[in-house]
């Protein structure tokens, strides 16, 4: 696969993106010279601690996607199972169950879905996967925190 089909790709993910935008999610290349970066936006779901939290990442891909997965990491401070203390994503669908089908919209709503349904078989932040799973009411605190810190409360 050539840059020509991945850049292809990624136009057409955007498009999509624009097109139909998903819900709570959102997410466009950084500049106009570089499709391979991208800013992405969560929003906390609402009904659960994330509630009311925006919160940032970038999605790195290489000319290899949509065969490889992005890189993802999230730039704003997060508590939670899955993301290592650097934002570093660790999640089965952009690492081992990767497919070409996903795309832009289908990876953010999955890390928006993942959010309030963590993985704690292998956490990446045992901390975190510790509290989810023994006390969920100082989970809950924690992530309310991160929450408000993302939009500069």
């Amino acid at each position: 696969m050539n840059s020509n089909a991945s850049a292809l790709r990624l136009m057409s993910d955007l498009k999509t993106m624009k097109q139909q935008p998903p819900d709570g999610v959102s997410a466009s290349p950084l500049g106009d010279e570089n499709l391979y970066v991208w800013a992405g936006t969560v929003f906390g779901p609402d009904d659960t601690p994330w509630e009311g939290g925006i919160f940032s990442m970038r999605l790195t891909f290489t000319e290899q996607y949509p065969d490889k997965p992005p890189r993802v990491r999230f730039t704003s401070e997060m508590f939670h199972p899955n993301i290592y203390p650097d934002g570093t994503l660790c999640m089965d669908l952009i690492q081992d169950n990767w497919s070409p089908i996903y795309s832009v919209c289908s990876i953010l709503i999955a890390i928006r879905s993942l959010l309030t349904d963590p993985n704690c078989a292998s956490p990446a932040n045992p901390e975190a996967a510790h509290l989810y799973q023994t006390d969920r009411k100082q989970y809950s605190r924690k992530v309310r925190r991160v929450a408000e810190k993302s939009v500069g409360g």
